[in-house]
């Protein structure tokens, strides 16, 4: 049986201070945490330093795995670069490891050639920032439709033409995997694994949103439990990081034990 190593990005519960945050995936036994910096009223967002954030990983024995998220990377402006440059400058003084990179998503960017170009632009220009800082680039193409980079297979070829191997890795998220439909696994450029289920069974594949992505059951829809079992197949020995955005799971009174339940499943069936 497979070892299973799983983390806690902290859309689980994003409710919950940084300190509870790390206090929780400590309970569970984890010590690998994803932070973000899209939470309202919370660290990054609320004006947490870095060294404060590096303070409470210490203390509570955790390590930061990934900042989520430079969003619109593959859009790149000064704009962007300037953001890039404050994200990764936080990731290196809080201790974390990597920073999310995640493509722009609103129907533009999609065109033959303009999308790859693009990806190519970004990716070349982040290289010497992630390297000076010793931060990894996770690039997370999402499989929504209107998305800009729904192929891994097109983000491990711009990753492999620039020479980026040591510096970019590639996300892959179950749910996002199902919606793009490419079978390809790239288990050996693949630097993180999120994980949500669908169970809704009205949904279809087209219409599954973020909303609907709960923490992965029996009644998953999307194959986690395949999409795991291949990747393990395939070489990947890296976190499992829970990463669930409906409403029903940030409600929960007790995150620890629905995470406990989700892990037990997925221990039982992998």
């Amino acid at each position: 049986m497979p070892t299973l190593t799983f983390a806690l990005n902290h859309m689980t519960a994003p409710g919950l201070k940084l300190d509870a945050f790390f206090a929780l995936a400590v309970s569970l036994g984890m010590n690998a945490v994803e932070i973000r910096n899209d939470l309202d009223g919370n660290a990054i967002l609320d004006g947490t330093t870095p060294a404060e954030v590096k303070a409470l990983a210490e203390r509570h024995g955790v390590t930061i795995i990934s900042i989520n998220a430079l969003q619109r990377f593959n859009e790149w402006t000064p704009a962007r670069a300037a953001e890039a440059g404050d994200l990764i400058g936080y990731a290196a003084a809080c201790g974390a490891r990597a920073l999310v990179l995640v493509p722009k998503n609103d129907g533009t960017g999609q065109a033959e050639g303009e999308r790859q170009a693009n990806l190519r632009e970004a990716l070349e220009a982040l290289k010497p920032l992630l390297e000076a800082a010793g931060i990894i680039g996770l690039v997370e193409p999402l499989g929504f439709e209107i998305c800009s980079l729904r192929s891994k297979r097109e983000a491990a070829e711009a990753i492999r033409a620039i020479g980026g191997e040591r510096t970019f890795r590639l996300v892959h998220d179950t749910f996002h995997h199902h919606l793009a439909g490419e079978p390809e696994l790239f288990a050996d450029l693949t630097g993180l694994v999120h994980i949500s289920g669908v169970e809704d069974p009205a949904v279809a594949v087209s219409d599954m949103r973020d909303a609907h992505r709960v923490l992965v059951g029996p009644a998953d829809r999307i194959g986690n439990t395949s999409q795991i079992k291949a990747l393990l197949a395939a070489g990947y020995a890296g976190p499992l990081s829970f990463e669930p955005f409906a409403p029903a799971v940030h409600a929960v009174a007790n995150p620890k034990a629905v995470v406990a339940g989700s892990i037990a499943f997925l221990r039982e069936n992998i």
